[in-house]
């Protein structure tokens, strides 16, 4: 993960600063992700992977491919109008929904293995 997160950044020739600010934390913390000395929550991974256009699972090193289609989500909010206590889901919460439907599923098949 902490290479990816370099090579991402780097490759849009933005410092740690301006990336820290574009995600609205800390240099620092930024930093403590790319040098391992801190782990991002999930919320933060996916505002990572949000800015970087990519997926959590590329950042995590689970695949190569940097740009999974996320047409479930497309499809989930043209189609179908999710909610929860009567208050519709935003696009920020499907996108979370998603990644925490996919990390049971995962942490499911390993438990299985």
């Amino acid at each position: 993960m902490l290479q990816r997160l370099a090579n991402l950044r780097k490759s849009r020739n933005w410092s740690l600063q301006e990336t820290a600010d574009r995600l609205g934390i800390a240099k620092s913390t930024y930093a403590g992700y790319e040098s391992g000395y801190r782990q991002p929550s999930l919320q933060a991974l996916l505002q990572i992977a949000n800015l970087f256009e990519t997926t959590v699972d590329y950042i995590l090193n689970r695949t190569n491919d940097k740009q999974e289609k996320l047409e479930l989500v497309e499809c989930l909010e043209s189609e179908i109008a999710l909610s929860l206590d009567g208050i519709p889901l935003t696009k920020e919460e499907l996108y979370d929904f998603i990644a925490f439907t996919r990390l049971k599923r995962r942490i499911k098949n390993n438990d299985e293995e």
